[in-house]
């Protein structure tokens, strides 16, 4: 018998058809690599969620397969679920020296630092994970250190983008190792996966250093003092706000968890120049002159516990927001933020302070690359079949029709779901079956203990609310000794809507009655009886069907 094809397997178990929780795994025979392993933020019906992380049970079962972790960046949406899944899959991590930095912190946290190798990688270094060869390419993005992955297999190459943006100016290091990619596509290239997020914006995404010209004209006609949002991992974007402070002579104060904690990491790695003496700590910002003063914050998400959002509130223990002063939101909405985002700004305006934000100045640029950028990185790598990766489904599909334009056949390209596997020989590439996959729900120290049940009951409850029965009856006899009480929870106010308590009251104790009447004495049955006869007359009185817990005591 001819012996069976050995195929390279392609398996996403997140960042298709969504925003974050970017993670891919490269099989091959005996052995698995993971590129990435970020989270997401939870949806709006998601209530009480913190994050969400992908299910990684097809990792778990294949254990003894995986090589190693290798991450491209350090933005949360590719390392952020990292100190989760690391509790159990005890593999070695592959990063530049920024993003290892950013992760350490992170395992910090979560107590496991001394249970994780971290290999530190640099741009050019070639690292074998079994039979995959994975070379780093220099890259530029938003965050420093990011890197593109030319993945070396038995069947052919693989190029990995990770997040891009072709930025000839960027604000630390080279530009994107564009010759290297045109040498590998010269060579041959059997697949390209590249970075779908930005495809729907024409052209070409401005430089970084663009933000910076628009920071010293704002920073130049500030009066008073002034409060800088962004996102805390854009150190680029941090530097471009110390460069501005330094030349006009403010002092610079930084505020909010995550933003402290990256600032230290760059500043200790060197990628963040602080000249001394211009860092203060927040508690001593009454000691400098408001025209003196600099603030970076977070927040620019309006995320509600947000540094931002508790000053536009009023509530936050060291920064209150005063008439006069100049509020910058230097980043674009993720999509679905948009109505925090615009309340927080509301609030600012009505304590006197002036906001600027996307709309209003070249206060932010993308890191991810335009139309034009993908033209041009698909046209140097020339590979013979094509998946976009990292964007919502119309993300995908549009940079599918953009790269068929270029001349690829439809059969080429291939859009990806979650947990879909690709195989691909030398030749050919063709989806296959499916693994287990999808989305792991992070509540507090709970995870995965929250699923789809305990959210529709959460959902049930924020609608409807909640009603108790409590009865008592006698062991024996089955008498009624207390009761029926009711207790109501975001239903009714009980002493506002008496004559409906004393008819839920009567409800209850008629259900009760058919249940003796019937000999129905075990009490699931009667709890079921109360309820349904409960549900009915509610809905029917109130149009409303909230949660209903009978609770029977013997005594």
């Amino acid at each position: 018998m001819a012996k069976k094809k050995k195929k390279l397997k392609i398996i996403p178990l997140g960042g298709m058809g969504e925003i974050g929780k970017n993670i891919t795994l490269f099989e091959y025979d005996e052995d698995i690599f993971v590129v990435d392993c970020g989270v997401a933020f939870p949806e709006d019906d998601m209530l009480g969620i913190d994050l969400v992380i992908p299910d990684v049970t097809y990792l778990s079962k294949n254990i003894e397969k995986v090589r190693g972790i290798v991450v491209t960046h350090g933005h949360e949406d590719h390392i952020g679920a990292l100190p989760y899944i690391l509790k159990d899959l005890k593999v070695p991590v592959y990063g530049t020296k920024l993003t290892l930095g950013l992760i350490e912190q992170k395992l910090e946290e979560h107590g496991i630092l001394n249970d994780v190798e971290l290999r530190v990688v640099k741009p050019s270094d070639v690292v074998s994970l079994g039979c995959f060869k994975v070379e780093f390419i220099r890259s530029t993005h938003s965050i420093a250190d990011s890197v593109a992955l030319a993945i070396q297999t038995p069947v052919g190459t693989v190029i990995h983008t990770g997040d891009f943006k072709i930025d000839y100016t960027p604000i630390q290091g080279e530009a994107m190792d564009l010759a290297r990619l045109a040498e590998l596509g010269n060579k041959g290239v059997l697949l390209l996966m590249s970075d779908s997020t930005n495809v729907e914006r024409p052209g070409y995404t401005m430089s970084e250093r663009t933000v910076g010209e628009a920071f010293e004209e704002i920073f130049m006609n500030a009066k008073r003092r002034i409060l800088v949002a962004t996102f805390a991992s854009n150190v680029h974007r941090i530097q471009q706000i110390v460069n501005a402070a330094v030349k006009f002579d403010r002092k610079i104060a930084i505020c909010g968890r995550s933003m402290i904690n990256v600032a230290k990491v760059a500043m200790n790695l060197g990628y963040l120049d602080m000249p001394e003496g211009i860092l203060i700590d927040i508690d001593q910002i009454s000691k400098y002159p408001e025209e003196k003063l600099v603030i970076i914050t977070t927040g620019s998400q309006g995320e509600p516990m947000s540094a931002l959002a508790r000053m536009a509130a009023g509530d936050h223990k060291k920064v209150d927001i005063v008439p006069g002063d100049l509020v910058i939101i230097s980043a674009s909405p993720i999509p679905g933020n948009e109505k925090t985002i615009s309340k927080v700004i509301n609030e600012l305006f009505r304590k006197g302070a002036e906001v600027i934000y996307e709309s209003l100045a070249e206060i932010h640029v993308s890191g991810h690359a335009c139309q034009e950028e993908l033209k041009l990185i698909y046209s140097l790598i020339k590979p013979k079949f094509f998946m976009p990766v990292h964007g919502e489904f119309r993300h995908l599909k549009r940079h599918a029709n953009l790269i068929h334009e270029l001349g690829m056949p439809t059969e080429n390209i291939f859009i990806m779901d979650i947990g879909r596997v690709m195989e691909l020989t030398e030749d050919s590439a063709r989806i296959n079956g499916s693994v287990t996959s999808g989305r792991v729900l992070v509540d507090g120290l709970g995870v995965g203990d929250v699923g789809n049940i305990v959210l529709r009951d959460r959902k049930h409850l924020s609608q409807d609310g909640l009603i108790v029965i409590v009865i008592t009856i006698e062991g024996d006899t089955g008498n009624v000794v207390a009761g029926p009480d009711v207790i109501s929870r975001g239903f009714v106010y009980v002493r506002e809507s008496e004559d409906l308590i004393e008819q839920i009251r009567e409800v209850s104790r008629l259900a009760l009655q058919r249940c003796e009447d019937k000999r129905k004495n075990d009490w699931s049955t009667k709890k079921s009886i109360i309820r349904d006869a409960l549900r009915d007359y509610l809905y029917e009185k109130t149009k409303r069907r909230p949660m209903i817990l009978p609770i029977i005591m013997e005594v």
